[in-house]
């Protein structure tokens, strides 16, 4: 009974709470895209079915408190790479190409495993401890140590990095850098380092966009850009011109939210057709069935989720677990507004999934793999009988 009565004081049930509102707004929304194309396979069930996975990981992740995972954060990290490596390296029997990009093992009946998707958590993990022994080791900030910090940040970014960007993987490339780019901000490092070094990427940035539009073959021979890549550029400038390409998801995606209007076409009554729209384009169908207001409610629990994790990260009391909790609020942030902004031609569209929402074991088991981690925060926080805060 005292056992029983520890756990339940010690889970994070509000956590738990929101995971189930969005499996109920996954299989809503998943369960209407499969209404407006033909599936073979019922996408609902086995969502339900990662879901449980997930369930499982982070029972699991339950086990291992923050100490162990940061001890552990080196050997999870070369494990990411070596399967990251592996997969480049695969016959396409087992790694086959899907959409120009290398990305995927093979599992048979199984299905297909992204190593990537893992690989984020990873990286939060280790990222987080090279912090906070830096910290340790150097107690008297300077210039000099706040770059060393910085490069070793880069480091342990730019292997991961290289071989997604070889895959090619751009959106998983693109939430690598938001990882990198959020625990930088947060890791202590001067702003007189930061702010020039950002300004120089804003504008590198500014003349990437300027070749795309320009000098694509630059690109493409120099930082292997597929054309397929450029495609996306020129249909998110302008998706009429390029309704053949990529243009024809985004221009169905703006009529689909659009022609929801304030409180949508209802659960099944979606007309407008989006490729693969259970995946990527999840929220393009909840816009059209259940408008602006369902829409808005998606928003609201993305927030409440961000909130959540802002607070673990403030109640903790280790600097490892905090720079944890930074890593993946950038990473979800980073695909929400990603996903969202793709969908209503904010952002040029990438092969971001909607986190939680979109259909995809990878991603899913990658996600839930992260809040286990947030789970053991709150489940191993240590409270102290003299301690003048609220644990």
């Amino acid at each position: 009974m005292e056992t029983r009565q520890r756990f339940a004081d010690k889970f994070d049930w509000g956590l738990a709470f929101l995971l189930m509102m969005f499996f109920i707004v996954s299989a809503l929304g998943i369960s209407s895209a499969q209404t407006s194309s033909v599936y073979e396979t019922n996408f609902v069930i086995r969502q339900a079915f990662w879901y449980v996975v997930g369930g499982i990981i982070i029972g699991g992740a339950l086990f291992f408190d923050p100490e162990q995972y940061k001890r552990l954060s080196w050997y999870l990290y070369g494990l990411g790479i070596v399967l990251l490596l592996v997969l480049l390296i695969s016959p396409e029997s087992i790694a086959p190409y899907r959409n120009g990009a290398k990305s995927w093992f093979m599992l048979g009946p199984l299905g297909s495993i992204q190593p990537s998707e893992f690989m984020k958590t990873f990286l939060i993990l280790v990222l987080a401890r090279i912090i906070t022994i830096h910290h340790e080791m150097n107690p008297r900030k300077t210039i000099e140590t706040d770059f060393k910090l910085l490069l070793k940040i880069g480091g342990a970014t730019i292997l991961p990095l290289a071989f997604i960007m070889q895959q090619p993987d751009l959106g998983t490339s693109l939430v690598i850098l938001a990882i990198m780019t959020g625990i930088i901000l947060v890791s202590g490092i001067t702003w007189k380092i930061i702010v020039p070094i950002y300004a120089s990427i804003t504008f590198l940035g500014g003349i990437v966009i300027s070749l795309v539009i320009w000098a694509p073959e630059l690109l493409e021979k120099y930082l292997n850009v597929k054309p397929y890549q450029f495609g996306r550029i020129y249909a998110w400038l302008d998706p009429y011109n390029y309704s053949k390409l990529e243009g024809f998801h985004l221009i169905n995606s703006l009529n689909a939210i659009g022609s929801g209007q304030i409180f949508g076409k209802g659960y099944n009554d979606g007309e407008v057709y989006i490729p693969e729209n259970h995946t990527d384009f999840i929220f393009s169908v909840i816009g059209e069935e259940y408008g602006f207001i369902g829409a808005s409610v998606v928003i609201s629990l993305y927030f409440l989720l961000i909130y959540h994790l802002t607070k673990t990260a403030l109640d903790t009391k280790e600097q490892f677990n905090a720079y944890v909790c930074a890593g993946i609020i950038s990473m979800i942030t980073f695909h929400v507004f990603q996903n969202i902004g793709m969908t209503i031609q904010l952002l040029p569209i990438t092969g971001i999934p909607l986190p939680f929402i979109s259909y995809g074991g990878s991603s899913l088991m990658g996600n839930m793999l992260a809040l286990g981690i947030v789970f053991s925060m709150r489940f191993h926080h240590k409270t102290y009988m003299f301690s003048s805060e609220d644990s």
